[in-house]
C-alpha cells in the first residue's frame, strides 16, 4: 500500500486523497461523512440534558458526586460517576465542592481560594477572658458586645487548606520599656479554634439576608484555625482593628459537613438582653459541637461550640443587613470558641493567661506561645440523628521559621 502525506496546514483536502487515507472508496467516504451520531454520542447527549436539569435545580451547587446520585435515585440511570464528571466538564458545568467551597468537576483539583472571609467574636467566655487579661480593672465585655455580633472583614487570599505550613509572620510590636516599636518575627504566635460556615447560595447586592434564611444560603460547616500574632495585633489594632496580626494565614479543614447533617446537634442559645428584631428572626439555634485542640499530639483543650453566645444565623443576618452580598464560596467563622472552664479555652493566650502560666507538655517542654516546628491539630464531632458521633475531620498546621 502506498502512503501519501497530508499537509497539516490545509483546511480542506481532495475527497480522493481522504478516501485513500481512510482506505475506502469515494462513495464509502461520502457515506462515512454523512453518518449520524453514534449510539454512545446520542446517549451522552441525553445524559447531558438530565445533568443540566439537576444542576440548574440545585442553583448550580451540585457537583458530579451529587448529580450522579440524583441520576440514579431520581431518574433510575445506571451510569458511572466518571462519565458524569466527563459530561459535566464537556458542558462547562461545575458545582460547589465540600473542599472549602471551591468549584469542582474541573481538571485542576487544587483547593481554590475562598471568595470572601469574615471573622466574628461570638464566644462570650473568650471575650470575657481577653477583657480580664487586657482590662483587669474594667468590665470584661465592651458595651456593644451583647447587642451585635462583632466581626471584621478578613483576608480571603490567605485562607489555606489543612496541612499547609504556616510561616511565622513579621511585623511591628512593642518591646517593654522601649521608647519605640521594634520590627521582626512575631514572638507571641497563637491559635484560634473556630467553627466556619461556607456559603453555597449567593444573594443580591443591596439586599439583606434574614436569619430565617440561613439554611437557604449556608451549605455547611468546617473547622478553622485563625492563626494570630498577638504582639503584632496588640500594637496595630487601634483604631481600625486586626490587620497584619491576623491576615497571614487562616487554616480550614478540607471537608465540609452539610448543615442538614447537623439537625440533631442543634441547641437553643441563651441571650440576655433580647437581640434586636433583625437578629431574632426565625429559629435561633446553635450547634453542640465538641472540639479538641492538640499541640504536637498532646490534647490541651476541649472547647464546646454549643456555648457560644451569637449563632451562625444571626451572624449571617448581621453581615448582610447593610446590603453586602453573599457569593458562593464565602467563608465566615465564629471567632475563638471557649467554654466556662480553663480546659475549654480555644487559644493559647487564654490557656496560658497571656504567658503567665505556660503549658507543660509531655516531653518536658513548656509553651506560652507557639515555637517553630510546633504542629497544631483541631478536630471536632457532634451527635447525629442515629445517636452516633459525626466527625468533622481535622485542620492542622505546622509553624515554619520566618523567611
Amino acid at each position: 500500500m502506498k502512503y501519501r502525506l497530508i499537509d497539516a496546514e490545509k483546511d480542506h483536502h481532495d475527497v480522493s486523497l481522504l478516501a485513500r487515507v481512510l482506505g475506502v472508496s469515494r462513495q464509502g467516504y461520502y457515506a462515512w461523512a454523512k453518518r449520524g451520531p453514534s449510539a454512545r454520542a446520542r446517549r451522552d447527549a441525553e445524559l447531558t440534558e438530565k445533568i443540566r436539569r439537576h444542576h440548574t435545580a440545585s442553583d448550580e451547587i451540585y457537583g458530579a458526586p451529587r448529580i450522579h446520585a440524583d441520576l440514579r435515585e431520581i431518574d433510575g440511570e445506571k451510569v458511572g460517576r466518571k462519565r458524569v464528571a466527563r459530561l459535566m466538564r464537556a458542558a462547562g458545568l461545575a458545582g460547589v465542592s465540600r473542599r472549602r467551597g471551591c468549584r469542582t468537576t474541573i481538571a485542576d483539583r487544587r483547593a481554590a481560594a475562598a471568595s470572601d472571609y469574615v471573622d466574628f467574636y461570638a464566644s462570650e467566655h473568650h471575650a470575657a477572658n481577653l477583657g480580664q487579661i487586657f482590662r483587669p480593672t474594667q468590665a470584661p465585655l465592651t458595651p456593644n458586645w451583647k447587642h451585635l455580633p462583632i466581626g471584621y472583614h478578613g483576608r480571603a487570599g490567605t485562607v489555606v487548606v489543612s496541612g499547609t505550613p504556616v510561616t511565622r509572620p513579621a511585623g511591628q510590636y512593642i518591646v517593654p520599656d522601649a521608647a519605640s516599636p521594634a520590627f521582626g518575627p512575631s514572638r507571641r504566635l497563637d491559635i484560634e479554634a473556630e467553627i466556619g460556615f461556607v456559603v453555597g447560595t449567593p444573594s443580591a447586592l443591596g439586599g439583606s439576608v434574614p436569619a430565617a434564611a440561613f439554611t437557604e444560603h449556608v451549605f455547611g460547616v468546617v473547622l478553622v484555625n485563625d492563626w494570630s500574632a498577638r504582639d503584632i495585633q496588640a500594637w496595630e489594632y487601634t483604631p481600625l482593628g486586626p490587620f497584619l496580626g491576623k491576615s497571614f494565614a487562616t487554616s480550614v479543614s478540607p471537608w465540609v459537613v452539610p448543615v442538614d447533617a447537623l439537625a440533631a446537634a442543634r441547641v437553643a442559645p441563651h441571650q440576655d438582653p433580647a437581640p434586636l428584631p433583625y437578629l431574632s428572626d426565625g429559629e435561633r439555634w446553635g450547634l453542640d459541637i465538641t472540639m479538641e485542640i492538640r499541640l504536637n499530639g498532646h490534647l490541651i483543650s476541649r472547647p464546646p461550640f454549643g456555648s457560644t453566645y451569637w449563632t451562625a444565623d444571626q451572624q449571617l443576618a448581621h453581615m448582610t443587613c447593610n446590603g453586602a452580598s453573599l457569593r458562593t464560596g464565602d467563608l465566615y467563622a465564629s471567632g475563638t470558641v471557649s467554654g466556662p472552664h480553663p480546659d475549654q479555652r480555644g487559644s493559647l493566650i487564654e490557656l496560658t493567661w497571656n504567658g503567665a502560666d505556660p503549658l507543660e507538655l509531655p516531653d518536658g517542654s513548656r509553651r506560652a506561645y507557639l515555637m517553630d516546628g510546633d504542629t497544631v491539630t483541631i478536630s471536632a464531632s457532634a451527635r447525629s440523628a442515629d445517636g452516633t458521633r459525626l466527625g468533622f475531620g481535622e485542620v492542622t498546621g505546622t509553624i515554619e521559621p520566618n523567611r
